[in-house]
C-alpha cells in the first residue's frame, strides 16, 4: 500500500503559456535557452508547434510552465486556434531587427481577442544582442505595449538576458489575476537582511536599539523595521503603560501637593481681637 502511494508533485502551480509571433522571430531560440526543461510533447503530432516545460521559482513557490511555440506561418493558424483554448498566458514575440515582425503584432492581437479573449499577455522584443541592427526603437515598442496594457521586455536568448524574468512576470500576472497571490504571500522567502532585522528586533526593545554596538545607519534601519512590522508593539505598550502609570502617580502626587497647599491655605492663623475690645480691656485695667 505504501509503495503504491501517489508521487509528490514537484511543483505548486501549473501554467500553460503560448509564444506567438511571425515566423523567424526567434521563438525557438527562447525555448532552447531554457536548459532545465523537457522537450517531449505529450501529444503524438508535433508538426507546426514546439513544446517545452520548465520550472521557475516565484516568491518561494515552484511554478511549472508548459510552453507552446506556435508557428507563425498562415497554414498553422488553425493550430493556434486549437491550442489557445486553455492558455493562461501569451507572449507576443517580435524581432527588434525586423520592423515587419513588429507590424504583425496587430494581427496576432486580433487573433487573441477572437480566440482567447482576456488572457494576460506581454510583449517581448527578441534578439537584443543584435541591437546594432535594430529597426524597432525601444520607445516605440514600450509606447505600443502601454497602449495595449501589456508589460514589455527585450530579451536575448544568446546572452540569457530577461528570458526567465519575462516568464516570471507573466506568471505573477496570471496568478494575481486568478487570486492566487494570497496563498503564497504569507509563505514568501525573506531576504537575509529581513531575517537579521527580524531576529534582532524580536529580542530587543525599540528603546534599547541605540545601545547596541552597531553603526548608526543600521540602528535607524532596525528602528524603522520594528515600527513598520509592529514587532515591538508589546514592549512599547508596556513601556508606555509604565510611563503612563508614573505620570499618573506623578499626577496624583501633584494633586496631593495641591490639596496640601489648599489645606495649608485653609488653616489660617487666628485673627487678632478687634481694636474696640482691646481698648475696653485697657479701660477696664485703668479703672481697676
Amino acid at each position: 500500500m505504501g509503495s503504491q502511494s501517489s508521487p509528490v508533485k514537484s511543483y505548486d502551480y501549473l501554467l500553460k503559456f503560448l509564444l506567438v509571433g511571425d515566423s523567424d522571430v526567434g521563438k525557438g531560440e527562447i525555448l532552447d535557452s531554457l536548459q532545465d526543461g523537457s522537450v517531449e510533447s505529450p501529444y503524438a503530432y508535433s508538426s507546426g508547434i514546439d513544446y517545452k516545460t520548465t520550472t521557475i521559482l516565484l516568491d518561494g513557490r515552484r511554478v511549472k510552465l508548459e510552453l507552446w511555440d506556435t508557428s507563425g506561418q498562415g497554414r498553422f493558424c488553425t493550430i493556434f486556434r486549437s491550442y489557445s483554448r486553455g492558455a493562461q498566458g501569451i507572449l507576443l514575440v517580435y524581432d527588434i531587427t525586423n520592423a515587419w515582425s513588429f507590424d504583425g503584432i496587430d494581427r496576432w492581437i486580433r487573433e487573441i481577442d477572437e480566440h482567447a479573449p482576456g488572457v494576460p499577455r506581454i510583449l517581448v522584443g527578441n534578439r537584443l544582442h543584435l541591437a546594432f541592427k535594430r529597426q524597432v526603437p525601444t520607445e516605440q515598442a514600450r509606447a505600443y505595449a502601454e497602449k495595449n496594457s501589456m508589460t514589455f521586455f527585450e530579451v536575448s536568448p544568446l546572452c540569457n538576458f530577461n528570458v526567465i524574468e519575462s516568464f516570471t512576470e507573466l506568471s505573477r500576472i496570471v496568478l494575481m489575476r486568478h487570486g492566487m497571490e494570497k496563498f503564497w504571500r504569507p509563505n514568501r522567502v525573506f531576504s537575509l537582511q529581513d531575517l537579521c532585522c527580524r531576529s534582532i528586533v524580536s529580542c530587543t526593545p525599540v528603546h534599547l536599539i541605540d545601545k547596541l554596538p552597531l553603526p548608526v545607519a543600521i540602528k535607524s534601519h532596525l528602528k524603522s523595521f520594528s515600527m513598520a512590522n509592529g514587532m515591538n508593539a508589546v514592549m512599547m505598550h508596556g513601556r508606555s503603560y509604565s510611563v503612563a502609570n508614573s505620570a499618573a502617580s506623578g499626577g496624583s502626587g501633584g494633586g496631593s501637593k495641591a490639596n496640601s497647599l489648599k489645606r495649608s491655605k485653609s488653616f489660617r492663623p487666628p485673627q487678632s481681637p478687634p481694636q474696640n475690645a482691646s481698648l475696653s480691656s485697657k479701660g477696664n485695667c485703668k479703672i481697676s
